[in-house]
């Protein structure tokens, strides 16, 4: 009650505000709709300071943040043994796009149509639509990390989620060929032109149809040869990550081909790329047709990469060199014709298949 006039008085802000005849019906109205007013005020009030405080926190560019997401790639996409894995390089070569195109729009401002134009982009490049599909994931997982991490809306992400996968037969990308077997008929005339490791892995990986990333890395120490059979535990292998054991069991014939790789280092991979090299390098002194001449003789060797094992490109590349050699040698509507390493795999896949059924 405000002493001097008699009407009931309320003070909000620092403001009096006066409601009528301290005690009646309408002062107590009165005092409901001011204080309904002023909390209506505040709530509005409120959520302009928490829009303001968003914009600045999410203000960061699709460049600036990609900086970050990739510190934290480099650190979680890794091997056991510390060893980046392929999804960092598969990560760059599906953000690039993004950074070319959209490198200084705010990650807020990212939305469906700007996704869009980057797999339109990848179209117009000539990238097949699974390969396209694969990396708008990648695109999308980037900016959930960025959600994650509190550094974009939540709604960037829900938006993201909002465009679809390109089908089959509805777009414009290019459609690659599936993974066939390949004929013995092709693998055969080609092995006599690679080196003695490169020809043992091809005919491992066509016997136990291990994946190529899994015969490169063989060493003893993972092999289990108590047995009749032999079982063979990559160090590394795909699903890892899932917490899955990969078990190769290898049959006699494949035990033959590796038998004379094995050395005392049990640590050693079984195809050493040091020891082709050597060997090639002897068979060209025996079959050199001029004599060394004595500079020759005293030149030092260029000095080589340790390599310690092939990679899975390595190794492909190993193939069509020798798919190449021996095409030299066929007539032209006799070519074989160009088949990689994971080729092997379905072939012995397809074989189980039908002695043995799914």
């Amino acid at each position: 009650m405000h002493r001097a006039s008699g009407q009931a008085v309320v003070r909000l802000d620092g403001v009096d505000h006066y409601l009528g005849p301290h005690g009646s019906p309408s002062s107590h109205g009165a005092y409901e709709r001011a204080i309904a007013e002023w909390r209506v005020q505040h709530a509005e009030q409120a959520l302009k300071e928490q829009a303001t405080t968003a914009v600045k926190r999410y203000d960061l560019t699709v460049a600036q943040l990609l900086l970050r997401y990739r510190e934290f790639a480099l650190a979680y996409y890794r091997s056991a043994d510390g060893r980046p894995t392929k999804e960092l390089q598969s990560l760059r070569y599906s953000l690039r796009p993004v950074r070319q195109l959209h490198g200084s729009t705010k990650l807020r401002d990212f939305g469906p149509l700007a996704l869009k134009a980057v797999r339109q982009h990848m179209i117009e490049k000539g990238w097949s639509r699974k390969l396209i599909n694969s990396c708008i994931n990648r695109v999308r997982r980037f900016v959930k990390w960025a959600v994650s991490e509190e550094l974009a809306p939540p709604s960037a992400y829900e938006a993201l989620r909002s465009v679809a996968g390109l089908q089959f037969g509805r777009t414009a990308a290019r459609e690659t060929e599936p993974v066939r077997p390949v004929p013995d008929a092709w693998i055969s005339p080609v092995l006599p032109f690679l080196s003695a490791q490169v020809r043992a892995m091809v005919e491992v990986q066509r016997l136990t149809g291990m994946r190529p990333a899994e015969v490169v890395i063989m060493r003893s120490c993972d092999v289990d040869v108590s047995g009749e059979i032999w079982f063979y535990e990559p160090e590394t292998h795909k699903n890892q990550w899932r917490g899955h054991r990969r078990i190769v069991p290898i049959g006699p014939r494949a035990q033959q081909i590796i038998r004379p790789f094995l050395t005392l280092s049990t640590t050693a991979y079984v195809f050493n790329p040091i020891d082709a090299e050597r060997e090639r390098n002897a068979l060209r002194r025996l079959t050199r047709k001029t004599p060394m001449t004595p500079s020759q003789a005293s030149r030092r060797p260029k000095a080589q990469a340790k390599r310690e094992r092939y990679s899975v490109d390595s190794y492909r590349r190993a193939i069509e060199y020798g798919i190449s050699q021996a095409n030299k040698l066929r007539a032209e509507n006799d070519q074989i014709p160009h088949w990689y390493p994971l080729q092997l795999r379905h072939s012995r896949g397809t074989e189980i298949r039908k002695s043995h059924g799914l």
